[in-house]
């Protein structure tokens, strides 16, 4: 008969931990880019998972919080779509227009209509379909 024995795995790795500097910087970064993009404060509240916009006037007058999981998630996958952008693109203002821009893998929607649906994962379907693009396989 066969005996079944367990495994010895490791965990799975938990949510990325930020330090407080970092946070900070994450928070700089996607001020100056929602400023790039041309974002209301209405706008970026709802791409960073609905934080008030009265935090969000908050963060740009250089009062940074606390940053739980989704939001430290968020701020990484913004970040991360940024560079994505400039990679692909030489041309700085062209990145940040495309955003706006009307895209067939998104059925016609921008970029931006995607990831203002709210959730984390719009965030990141932006963000896989720009790393694919920029990916030679």
């Amino acid at each position: 008969m066969v005996q079944l024995r367990p495994i010895d795995q490791a965990p799975p790795p938990g949510a990325p931990h930020f330090t407080e500097a970092e946070v900070a910087a994450l928070q700089r970064a996607v001020i100056r880019l929602f400023a790039l993009w041309d974002l209301s404060d209405q706008d970026a509240s709802t791409l960073l998972g609905d934080i008030s916009p009265r935090t969000f006037q908050r963060w740009k007058q250089g009062q940074t919080g606390r940053v739980g999981p989704d939001l430290a998630a968020r701020l990484s996958n913004l970040v991360g779509i940024h560079k994505a952008l400039r990679l692909l693109f030489k041309e700085k203002a062209r990145g940040y227009a495309w955003i706006r821009k009307p895209n067939a893998a998104f059925g016609a929607r921008s970029a931006l209509d995607v990831m203002l649906r709210g959730q984390l994962t719009d965030l990141m379907r932006v963000r896989r379909y720009l790393d694919a693009q920029r990916s030679p396989w």
